[in-house]
């Protein structure tokens, strides 16, 4: 067994520590905290909130529900009350970020899917399944991406860190500065971040997959003799 991290020379059949075996499950474990994220962003309604000291109360807006502490309850949002005139194109941006993000589960529930197959496929698989695998992977978080991007629009680059405020991610969203709703004192919270460190860590398993793929050799062990009888 050669216990060096990375292959050496031309061994046309690698045994060393790093396979792509470990690569794959450990990106699958990775990958499957980034799911969790993605779940976490859609089913927990704080993608925005507001929150206020004197007099005390909480409002925060999810992707299916809006939450107040003044009534202690959750409402799904947007109904067709809050669709009339103006407010037309705000539940329409609103309903896209919500289905991008649950066509985003999707494409991951597919890479899973893809995961289980290469991993149970032998090593044949393990040697070309990272194109399809790793696509998937992609497509997931530019989806991600995208639904993010409808709430932040094209003010995230002017992000700034509100650490005196707990740390949350404050920025000049796009939805922010179109809609009257969004006043002085709203900011991006818990969804949001829950939604950018998915697609993140998502990129992230992709990279470490085509990484392996064009730097790790095949792997070692027996194969299959070819019947020829």
């Amino acid at each position: 067994m050669d216990f060096h991290l990375v292959p050496r020379g031309e061994d046309r059949n690698y045994t060393g520590f790093l396979t792509k075996t470990i690569v794959y499950c450990g990106s699958l474990i990775i990958f499957l905290a980034s799911f969790g994220l993605t779940i976490s962003a859609i089913a927990v309604p704080k993608w925005v909130s507001y929150h206020s000291d004197k007099p005390s109360f909480h409002y925060s807006y999810g992707l299916h529900r809006r939450c107040s502490s003044l009534t202690d309850t959750c409402e799904s949002f947007p109904q067709n009350d809050d669709c009339h005139g103006e407010d037309r194109y705000f539940c329409s941006m609103w309903r896209s970020v919500g289905f991008l993000m649950s066509f985003a589960v999707v494409l991951e529930g597919m890479a899973l899917v893809a995961y289980v197959i290469v991993l149970s496929g032998g090593k044949r698989l393990r040697e070309s399944g990272w194109k399809i695998l790793s696509l998937l992977i992609i497509l997931s978080a530019i989806v991600q991406a995208a639904s993010m991007s409808i709430v932040v629009g094209p003010g995230f680059p002017d992000c700034a860190y509100d650490l005196m405020g707990g740390g949350v991610l404050t920025v000049q969203a796009y939805l922010f500065d179109n809609e009257d709703r969004f006043f002085v004192g709203w900011r991006l919270d818990e969804s949001w971040i829950y939604c950018t460190v998915s697609w993140c860590v998502s990129l992230f398993c992709a990279g470490a997959l085509v990484f392996a793929a064009h730097t790790l050799p095949s792997e070692g062990g027996y194969e299959l003799i070819p019947d020829h009888s």
